[in-house]
């Protein structure tokens, strides 16, 4: 990968649809929009008591956590103990002891009184929080008390396809039934793209209910996508919602010919497994003039991505030429695909500080930059170099933090002689540091104690892999081998920490939907 900078600051289906007439579903409990298989197991209700704990006792990833001890000189370090959080962690010092408080009793009665406090909410308030949920479980609170028999009708609509029966028919009928009985507003309406493909007038005719007046979010998006599927042309009817839609995502679809498309509320734009021309995709920006987030996933038919936008803030592709010629809010530049390469050409973008995931594999990588500060990085070497790192630190002298994906360690990683006078002279800023997939190997060690013993503004540094859950011997000789009582940041904390259960354990993109993409960091673990 080359980097260049101007300046040194990136089924069986089922045969017919259900029997609900439109003007039954507003009469009917909506117990009965819930399938038959979750019906037929109810969840279980616990009356004055607390419910069972979940066993186990681990979050979301196990987790060791060292803050590396000072140790006299000869002593070894303190024998590892087991803490505890929503990461289930290891540290190489004690935890203070946790102590449980009971939560505060709510004001105007004591808990567990039995007082249905929620229901003295004003309706606007409850019609929000209903829009929330999703669509079977917003349309079953008219069961939970004769207060709030009205409010699903009266609430703004959230159709999401995804919490219906996954049978194609039965979840038009469906969709036909909720639309033709609520009379809106619609906040947002999510259909898979199977239905544009297998039913296009029943969604034509969705797209025209009144109930969709004003719709500010649309999704065609989800369920399976079979390559056979020839692409069709974006519905007429979602041309209605130009002047109110503010999110959408439109997968499999064909836009190679939209001209003159305007919305000019749109903030967030996904396009997915859709085919696009140059002219089109450019004429589609264009016509959003406050567009923000723009995600584009395995999409085909242009050649490269040139943005001149004032308003773009992230841009999130896959395997695509972008030039940023004049971008003055642009802040995040991300590749979905880690081992896909990335060439990336800037020319204004101020401030743009999040960039990743760049890619050593392949001579197409290649990032050049004029004057800009990246703050935030992700790197993925299919073999674990420092030179590069450290190439793309001279690049970027700002950074702040580091996350590195690596598949093999065949360099040794040595550095006390080769960079001597470099340390001298480099302002290390970095402030975290991750490394994915570390098994401990030298090449790895060698890496990572660079950043132990040189980084005197490092506040924490984690270590990612799938065999650290309760290996104490592991974390013990790890602690050794990286030298963490010499670390250069007195304040420095350093993790070990499973991948095992991080959705994204080989992606470093934690990027899912186009409304994902306002997150500061979009690398960081949420799992």
């Amino acid at each position: 990968m080359e980097a260049e900078a101007g300046a040194p600051h990136a089924k069986k289906r089922r045969t017919g649809s259900p029997e609900w007439p439109p003007e039954e579903i507003a009469s009917q409990s909506p117990l009965e929009l819930k399938p038959a298989a979750d019906a037929a197991h109810p969840e279980p209700t616990f009356h004055g008591q607390e419910p069972p704990p979940v066993s186990g006792g681990e979050g979301p990833a196990a987790a060791t956590a060292v803050d590396a001890p000072q140790p006299s000189r000869g002593q070894e370090p303190p024998p590892v103990s087991r803490g505890e959080g929503p990461a289930t962690a290891n540290a190489l010092h004690p935890e203070p002891s946790s102590h449980v408080q009971e939560p505060p009793s709510v004001a105007g009665g004591q808990e567990g009184d039995g007082v249905d406090r929620i229901s003295s909410l004003p309706d606007a308030v409850l019609g929000e929080i209903i829009s929330l949920l999703p669509t079977a479980e917003a349309a079953r609170t008219r069961a939970l008390a004769s207060r709030w028999r009205h409010l699903w009708l009266s609430a703004p609509l959230n159709l999401d396809h995804s919490s219906l029966p996954s049978d194609e028919q039965v979840q038009a009928g469906i969709i036909s039934q909720i639309l033709g009985a609520h009379p809106g507003p619609a906040r947002r309406l999510s259909v898979p793209p199977a239905h544009l493909y297998h039913r296009p007038a029943a969604v034509d005719a969705w797209l025209r209910y009144p109930a969709l007046d004003n719709l500010q979010e649309l999704e065609f998006i989800g369920g399976e996508i079979p390559c056979v599927w020839s692409m069709l042309p974006l519905p007429a009817p979602v041309f209605r919602f130009s002047a109110t839609l503010r999110v959408a995502t439109f997968c499999k679809c064909n836009l190679e010919s939209v001209e003159n498309l305007h919305f000019p509320q749109l903030r967030q734009l996904g396009l997915e497994f859709s085919r696009v021309s140059d002219t089109s995709l450019h004429s589609i920006i264009a016509g959003c003039p406050i567009l923000e987030c723009l995600l584009i996933d395995t999409t085909y038919g242009f050649d490269c991505l040139r943005v001149n936008s004032p308003s773009l803030r992230s841009i999130c592709m896959t395997c695509a030429i972008i030039k940023i010629e004049d971008a003055p809010s642009l802040q995040r530049v991300l590749q979905l695909q880690p081992d896909s390469s990335m060439n990336v050409t800037v020319v204004s973008a101020p401030k743009l500080e999040t960039l990743g995931c760049l890619c050593d594999d392949g001579p197409e990588s290649k990032v050049v930059f004029g004057t800009t500060v990246i703050q935030i990085l992700a790197i993925s070497n299919y073999n674990l170099s420092l030179d590069m790192v450290i190439n793309l630190m001279r690049c970027f002298p700002c950074l702040e933090k580091l996350y590195i994906q690596s598949f093999v360690a065949t360099d040794k990683n040595l550095w006390r002689r080769k960079h001597r006078d470099l340390i001298r002279c480099l302002d290390i800023c970095l402030k975290t540091v991750v490394l994915k997939n570390y098994q401990g190997k030298k090449s790895q060690v060698n890496f990572a104690t660079f950043f132990v013993l040189n980084a005197k503004m490092l506040e924490v540094m984690r270590f990612e892999g799938e065999s650290y859950e309760g290996n104490e011997m592991f974390i013990a000789k790890q602690h050794r081998l990286l030298q963490l009582e010499k670390r250069a940041s007195r304040c420095a904390q350093f993790y070990f920490t499973s991948d095992r259960r991080c959705q994204y354990a080989r992606d470093l993109t934690h990027i899912k939907h186009v409304t994902d993409m306002s997150t500061t960091d979009p690398f960081e673990c949420r799992c």
